[in-house]
This record gives structure tokens, C-alpha cells and sequence, in this order.
């Protein structure tokens, strides 16, 4: 099935909505925990959303992870769909 195909199959774009949220939500997860370990497991938010997401860093933090996200949502569902 060629590419325009795959995009234009019934349910393809559910599918890629399907696999990018849990995708972006664990991504999100694990960032913070690499990042700010120590300040996410003693539960101190405080220092993780000045760390990540004070003074427009939310911006870079989210975007790059949508971005991440939504190619892997793609991916995965294009090779699913073949």
C-alpha cells in the first residue's frame, strides 16, 4: 500500500492519535524523571517546574515532545497499517 494509501484508510489517524497520547504522556514521565529524579521522587513539583517550566521553558520542553510523540504516532502507524 503506497503512502497516500496508508494516510487515507479508515481509522488511520485514530490510530496515530491512539499510539501518540500514551507515546507523549510516558515520554513526558520519563523526561522529568531522568531530568529531576531526586525532586520527583521526594515529591518537591516546586523545583521541578521552575527546573522545566518557568520562563517559557515550557515551550521547548513540550514542543520537542509533541513533535517526538506525533513522528512515532506516525511511524508505528503507517507499519501497522501495511
Amino acid at each position: 500500500m503506497s503512502f497516500i494509501q496508508n494516510i487515507q484508510v479508515s481509522g488511520f489517524w485514530k490510530k496515530v492519535a491512539l499510539i501518540t497520547i500514551p507515546f507523549f504522556i510516558v515520554l513526558v514521565l520519563i523526561s522529568l524523571i531522568m531530568s529531576n529524579a531526586k525532586a520527583f521522587f521526594s515529591f518537591d513539583f516546586g523545583v521541578i517546574s521552575e527546573l522545566n517550566f518557568s520562563e517559557g521553558k515550557w515551550k521547548k520542553f513540550f514542543i520537542i515532545k509533541i513533535v517526538i510523540s506525533l513522528l512515532y504516532g506516525f511511524v508505528i502507524a503507517v507499519k501497522k497499517t501495511k
